[in-house]
């Protein structure tokens, strides 16, 4: 059940127009807290695109706390963040240094018991997956950075 959630492969190629907004390596939650608040700064002072505020940019730091989180408790570290941005879509890769273990998305599990991170950022993303090159495991996400205009 657990592939038909959260797929195994890679995440979308980069290609001549991406840019690298952010990237960080937090070892602790505080730490992973306080990149979040940096980068939702960053994005609001202009380094994303201009409509990109309000709900995609609610949506892309809860993918970054929600994956992040995820990375810092079940995977291995060191755990690296990487946001970028292609085309109007943010792609959120989350790593760490346990290729062997995918995304394990709560089954069954009462909602108040929490683990439901996986299957709200899999609803939320207009992609996702998950895939591990170089020794590491990447988790991935792409959010749609600004609403459509049409």
């Amino acid at each position: 059940m657990r592939d038909e959630i959260w797929s195994h492969r890679p995440p979308p190629a980069a290609g001549p127009a991406t840019s690298v907004l952010w990237r960080c390596a937090p070892a602790t939650a505080s730490e992973l807290t306080d990149s979040r608040a940096r980068l939702r700064g960053r994005l609001a002072d202009g380094d994303g695109p201009p409509e990109a505020d309000g709900e995609p940019l609610d949506t892309l730091l809860l993918a970054f706390e929600e994956l992040g989180s995820n990375a810092l408790r079940h995977g291995l570290p060191p755990v690296e963040i990487t946001v970028t941005l292609a085309a109007g879509t943010w792609v959120l890769d989350v790593s760490d240094a346990a290729p062997g273990r995918g995304p394990a998305p709560a089954v069954d599990r009462d909602p108040a018991a929490g683990g439901l991170g996986l299957h709200l950022i899999a609803r939320l993303a207009v992609a996702h997956g998950w895939d591990s090159h170089d020794g590491r495991k990447h988790v991935w996400a792409c959010i749609v950075a600004a609403p459509d205009p049409g």
